[in-house]
């Protein structure tokens, strides 16, 4: 070394350290800032960090992990010195950190560190344009449909998984997807499920009030609508955590909101007097509470009892497009749910998690205009009354009981759950009056339906259902620059009977050289896919027996029996699970680069392959057989039969750049080619050919090959900020059918000969949407901010799928399209 360098050495310092929990065992994969300078870090698995070459200053370090409280310390360093610091945490609520932010430094091999993880915090939560502070629905373009599974995306919500969030928007801290992908502790793969860390109770007073507004006068004019559709939305939504009276042990955080939206729906159909093009109302009410009560005795125990409710009310769904207002419906959801949480330290190294939720659910839905029988033109309008009367009752467990275990080369986790452990009591009424079907508009002003069907029978089931998982996760630091993860998962599902569920993972990351900027990450594992409820409600229901579906072809009209057609009664439709039906799974595997290019940016390249077994499908198991086109069994009409025989290919190649990418941009920025193909649209859906599953395979219906997204702030200068999200695609495929229901089979969805499923390319997708923010400092502790958000901002015309009917008059042709520009004004306060 020469004096020079010697010198200059010499003139910076150094800061590292150790993260210890409360029972002095290591803590590793705790997040590490440092400021000014927007320097991170991760404690490696002996829970060590380091900072070189710092400049001398003040300096303030925090650091954060998912099972304990955040920790703030301030330093001062001098020119050449070297710190080292012991810190111990105290334990918090259940908690997973996530920031937008890169690839720490130095560059981490740790398996939960994968640097095509997206990160978004409370900062750049606060920053992003979020719709009606919808912020799953803002963070979901971000998961991948082939990886979601039949149900969609898996939420898991602080540790543990469940489909309802319970809390407010304000009362989000974090929002994680695609890290750690091959977890044992998680069902679902990386971009399969969202992770959101919720607020926690504090032991001093804080809050936050949000106010939101959108007129329709504010917004542009939906291509399909004749006027600007009215719309006036109204958003109440806040939180306050603070401490019981003068407790230090015991703490408390409330949330709520209240919604009130009245908007219209776009009707755009083609009657026998023309086109129409209304404005429909459509008003909705939405009512959420969450209250939590903590208790901390010691420094080793924490326990946590919430209470969750949530009312909704709809009048006027289901009108759109093709459906004219008569078919309008009305809906009430209500829930109220308990949820007990405890966390305890065991000895110096382990930690342990519990957690109980019980939910009771009430959801009705009836039509707007009962007793009036339903008419369906396909592709031109749906009129009549909606024909639909439901009920559900549900109770529903949820359960998760984590150990965790932290040495100097290990992090292990163990545990079970318990996710949709429910009893459900059903009734169905809709359809009794019956509903004709049209293959075109000239066929309906003839008088020939193709199909009449209605429900009779008793439409009431109760069943039980319930998903169980055993896990098993280790990650290995084999060497310093070299780790790896091991899991295995067991799932026992109710729906499908299936024991035989066995989903090995594996990942491995290797950071090549003494000062490693890259990293070499590889990963492979099995992720088990369950019954939706519906579908198996479906099957006790339409047994031929308890609740019969019949269907008549070629019926009269409008006397369906008239002209000698068939009695009703005689050819029910029923659904059944097939024999030997199992559960379908996943073979996800991937390998990816990295490069740190500077402290806090990062730049990736993930290949991921996909293959799909035993993915569920429909069929017609009593499909007409040609050449007269006569069901095998007379006695009965469409014999769903759910299987479990599908399949699915996908490959995808993934370039992201994270962090602050430039001197006024800091987010994500990614690009995707990918490929999917299946040969099923999933259990509700049946081919389009029962007896021809030939032209099946073909491209999946989220398919779209090229996918551009930007997800960031730019600070230009303290009283102006600006957020955005900006997503371009290709465009999704869709199907020709004749519009003709040439096979008997009572469904118009015949496809062309020759042509196969999905064989046509819609339209794509772009759309920018920004925020801009200024904050103002009313007081030390008080803040307010004034926020204008434009939604599709350049107002760019998002056409949905054509009309893919060959009879349709509109065929080729979009009939709707997304949201016009849309404007959003919000005050934040902030105490």
């Amino acid at each position: 070394m020469t004096a020079l360098a010697w010198l200059a050495s010499a003139s910076w310092a150094i800061l590292s350290g150790l993260v210890l929990d409360p029972s002095g065992a290591p803590v590793p994969g705790a997040k590490v800032t440092l400021e000014p300078g927007s320097r991170h870090t991760v404690t490696d698995l002996g829970g060590g960090f380091r900072f070189q070459a710092l400049p001398a200053g003040s300096y303030q370090l925090e650091i954060h992990h998912q099972h304990f409280r955040p920790e703030r310390l301030r330093l001062q360093l001098r020119q050449g010195d070297s710190r080292s610091l012991r810190i111990r945490l105290r334990l918090g609520e259940l908690r997973q950190q996530l920031q937008v932010q890169a690839q720490a430094d130095p560059v981490s091999t740790a398996p939960a560190e994968n640097p095509d993880a997206e990160r978004i915090g409370v900062r750049l939560l606060r920053s992003l344009p979020v719709l009606d502070l919808d912020v799953l629905g803002a963070a979901s373009p971000l998961l991948d449909p082939a990886q979601a599974g039949s149900g969609g995306y898996r939420l898991v919500v602080d540790g543990m998984e469940t489909d309802r969030l319970g809390v407010t928007a304000s009362a989000i801290r974090e929002v994680r997807v695609n890290q750690n992908p091959y977890s044992a502790e998680f069902s679902a793969p990386g971009r399969g499920r969202l992770e959101v860390t919720t607020a926690r109770p504090e032991s001093r007073y804080r809050g936050e009030l949000n106010l939101l507004a959108r007129d329709h006068r504010l917004d542009a004019r939906n291509a399909f609508a004749a006027e600007r559709p009215r719309q006036q939305r109204r958003t109440l939504e806040g939180h306050l955590t603070g401490p019981v009276g003068r407790s230090r042990r015991w703490s408390f955080l409330a949330s709520g909101s209240r919604e009130a939206d009245d908007q219209e729906s776009v009707v755009y159909a083609l009657l026998p007097s023309g086109l129409l093009r209304q404005q429909v109302p459509r008003p909705e009410r939405d009512t959420e509470f969450d209250f939590r009560l903590a208790f901390q005795p010691d420094a080793r125990r924490w326990y946590s009892l919430r209470y969750e409710f949530e009312n909704d009310h709809v009048r006027g769904d289901d009108v759109g497009g093709f459906d004219l207002p008569e078919v309008g419906t009305e809906s009430r959801d209500r829930e109220h749910a308990l949820h007990l949480s405890l966390q305890q330290t065991h000895g110096p190294r382990w930690l342990h998690q519990w957690q109980g939720r019980l939910r009771r659910e009430l959801e009705q839905l009836r039509s707007l205009k009962p007793g009036a029988v339903r008419i369906v033109v396909e592709d031109a309008f749906t009129g009549g009354g909606a024909q639909r009367e439901q009920r559900l009752a549900r109770w529903r467990g949820e359960l998760l009981d984590l150990w965790s275990r932290a040495s100097r080369q290990h992090w292990l986790k163990l545990g079970y759950s318990l996710a949709e452990a429910d009893r459900v009591h059903f009734s169905e009424a809709g359809n009794r009056e019956g509903t004709y079907r049209f293959s075109s508009l000239e066929e309906y002003l003839a008088g020939r339906p193709y199909a009449f069907s209605r429900q009779v029978g008793e439409g009431k089931v109760r069943f039980g259902s319930y998903r169980m998982a055993a896990f098993l996760q280790d990650d290995v630091r084999l060497r310093p620059n070299l780790s790896a993860g091991f899991g295995l998962r067991y799932e026992l599902l109710r729906w499908p009977r299936d024991r035989n569920n066995l989903a090995p993972r594996l990942s491995f990351a290797w950071a090549p050289g003494r000062r490693p900027k890259t990293v070499l990450r590889a990963g492979a594992g099995i992720f088990f896919d369950r019954l939706e409820g519906g579908v198996v409600r479906d099957a006790l229901l339409f047994d031929g027996v308890r609740l019969r579906n019949l269907l008549l072809l070629d019926p009269g009209f409008p006397d369906p029996w008239a002209g000698g057609a068939r009695p009703v009664g005689e050819t029910p439709s029923v659904v059944r699970l097939a024999d030997g039906l199992r559960a379908p799974y996943l073979i996800h595997a991937s390998a990816g680069w990295s490069r740190q290019i500077r402290a806090g940016t990062s730049l990736s390249l993930v290949f991921t392959a996909l293959r799909g077994v035993k993915q569920f499908r429909a069929l017609d198991g009593n499909a007409p057989l040609p050449p007269d086109f006569r069901r095998p069994d007379p006695a009965l009409a469409t014999v769903r039969v759910i299987e479990s025989a599908g399949r699915m290919s996908g490959r995808s190649l993934e370039a992201g750049l994270r962090g602050p990418i430039a001197r006024f941009f800091e987010g994500a920025v990614s690009y995707a080619w990918s490929r999917t193909w299946n040969d099923s649209s999933g259990a509700g859906v049946l081919p389009a050919n029962s007896l021809d599953l030939a032209g099946e395979w073909a491209r999946a219906d989220f398919d779209r090959r090229h996918r551009f997204s930007a997800t960031g702030r730019i600070p230009v200068c303290p009283w102006f900020e600006l957020g955005l999200i900006l997503r371009l695609e290709s465009g999704a495929p869709y199907s020709v059918s004749t519009g003709r229901d040439d096979n008997r089979d009572g469904l118009a969805r015949d496809r062309p000969p020759g042509v196969p499923r999905n064989s046509m390319q819609g339209p794509g997708l772009a759309v920018l949407d920004l925020r801009w923010r200024r904050e103002f400092k009313l007081r030390e502790d008080v803040a307010m901010a004034l926020t204008v958000d434009a939604f599709n901002a350049l107002n760019r015309v998002n056409f949905n799928q054509p009309v893919g009917n060959l009879s349709s008059p509109f065929f080729g042709q979009p009939v709707g399209a997304r949201p016009a520009r849309r404007m959003q004004l919000g005050l934040q306060l902030e105490f």
